[in-house]
């Protein structure tokens, strides 16, 4: 049977998948009117299988080492990969949360393809639709990719079109969190420059002391519990950054740190005299990559300003320390890292990311969404949550910032014996983010609330049991 080889950084990621540390990107779509499973199915067998990847499986295959390749899977079957349940009673966001909660904690199956798809039934009136993608497929830019593809934008309306490779500087792409850390290596020379000093800078990375031990680090298990926060308008943030001149990253970045450091103080730490460094992905996906799936960034170390009490300093020296990064030559080094390690056996691959992620205890990451509403199967979406992964030994939870239709918010997800309770963090983020808007002196119209649902007054759901085992109905 034929085989495809995995690219270097793809194949790290994959490598970065274990029983516990599951490398898998996972988003939730919000609609308030009911998705029809079956108008679903037939979106994503004309759409989503297009892209090879989600027809192929994984195998590792080669002498004297093997190496992660991508194999057509035989038979393929999309049933194998799309599930339609019902939310048990009450129906409710905390009932969606458990759900999501015991899915996030399942392995994907490597005998197939590496995604699953989840249609649920019964949320508030409406549906949520959970999709997990393992993140040897796509990093966070690419996901947007297949965002457009499986999404229209208005009912019946041809799918947005993929972007296409163009002749466009690395420094106009903005998609990641430090996205203008490319405006350094724009250029072919400036970029082994910039590599060359990233390297240096790397290595100094890698002598720093390791992030200290705290609630958010250490061991952990499959289980794993998540969260998200309010939606907030993109007016509302930029208002808050207007006073210092931050733009919208720097303000949800220091309302997220500030979120942190109420947290960990609440659970015993010294937050006054103590660090906490961020995983930061950057990208880097050259012009020639545009419209493809596959991971094509760098990494840096941010760190978070927990130490500061006062909300306006956290958010100064958040925007002073975003700006260094977004000069820095440090993701192209990382990135050179991440290819190298790709091309390692498993077992250095571990010894390499062990070494690297004790110097951070959280990966934090930024997606810019669709500013239009989206439709799928005919039906609005109302809102789009995501997830990164915290893959590693020791980084226990992963922290998103996500926008779509001009609000942005926060989403949590942690290992469920370091972090039981991320719901905590995501309350926390919504009350600093108000207290910040207060204190910026901007206006305070009420962000806009989703209007009430009715309760679906129609087939009994399933039991919790039942749900929670992900059974698939009759499709």
């Amino acid at each position: 049977m034929k085989t495809y080889p995995m690219s270097a950084a793809d194949a790290s990621w994959f490598h970065n998948d274990g029983p516990a540390n599951l490398a898998i990107v996972m988003g939730v779509v919000l609609t308030r009117e009911p998705l029809d499973f079956h108008r679903v199915r037939k979106v994503y067998s004309e759409r989503l299988v297009t892209f090879e990847r989600f027809r192929q499986r994984v195998v590792e295959t080669g002498f004297p080492l093997p190496t992660p390749h991508w194999q057509d899977m035989p038979h393929f079957d999309i049933d194998q990969h799309l599930h339609h349940i019902g939310l048990p009673a009450p129906h409710d966001q905390a009932a969606l949360k458990a759900l999501v909660n015991d899915i996030a904690s399942t392995p994907l199956d490597h005998a197939l393809p590496l995604w699953q798809t989840w249609v649920v039934d019964d949320v508030e009136g409406g549906s949520a639709l959970i999709m997990r993608c393992h993140h040897c497929i796509a990093d966070g830019t690419a996901m947007m990719i297949l965002i457009q593809r499986l999404y229209d934008p208005a009912p019946g309306a041809p799918p947005l079109q993929a972007p296409r490779p163009r002749g466009k500087s690395l420094k106009q792409v903005d998609q990641g969190l430090l996205a203008p850390a490319l405006n350094a290596v724009a250029g072919a020379a400036r970029g082994a420059l910039a590599l060359a000093g990233g390297a240096g800078m790397l290595v100094g990375e890698l002598l720093r002391k390791d992030d200290p031990q705290s609630p958010l680090k250490g061991e952990f298990a499959p289980a794993k519990r998540v969260a998200w926060s309010q939606p907030f308008p993109i007016e509302h943030i930029k208002a808050i950054g207007l006073r210092h001149n931050a733009k919208v990253n720097d303000v949800l970045v220091a309302a997220m740190t500030g979120a942190l450091r109420s947290y960990l103080k609440g659970r015993g730490v010294d937050v006054d005299h103590t660090t906490l460094r961020a995983m930061v992905p950057v990208d880097l996906r050259p012009p020639e990559r545009m419209g493809q799936l596959g991971n094509e960034f760098g990494l840096v170390v941010l760190d978070l300003a927990v130490t500061q009490a006062r909300a306006d300093r956290r958010l100064a020296l958040t925007k002073a320390r975003m700006d260094a990064l977004k000069r820095s030559p440090e993701p192209l080094a990382t990135r050179a890292l991440l290819d190298l390690m790709g091309r390692l056996p498993k077992a250095l691959e571990d010894f390499s990311n062990d070494l690297f992620g004790r110097k951070a205890s959280l990966v934090m990451t930024n997606v810019t969404g669709p500013r239009d509403e989206l439709y799928l199967a005919g039906v609005p979406v109302e809102r789009i949550l995501s997830w990164a992964p915290h893959p590693g030994k020791q980084l226990g939870m992963a922290v998103s910032i996500f926008s779509y239709k001009g609000m942005a918010g926060l989403t949590v997800i942690g290992d469920a014996h370091l972090v039981p309770d991320p719901e905590s963090i995501t309350d926390a983020f919504n009350r600093e983010f108000q207290k910040m808007l207060k204190h910026s002196g901007a206006p305070q119209a009420p962000a806009k609330q989703p209007a009430a649902r009715k309760a679906p007054a129609r087939k009994t759901a399933p039991t919790a049991a039942t749900a929670r085992r992900a059974r698939t109905k009759a499709a």
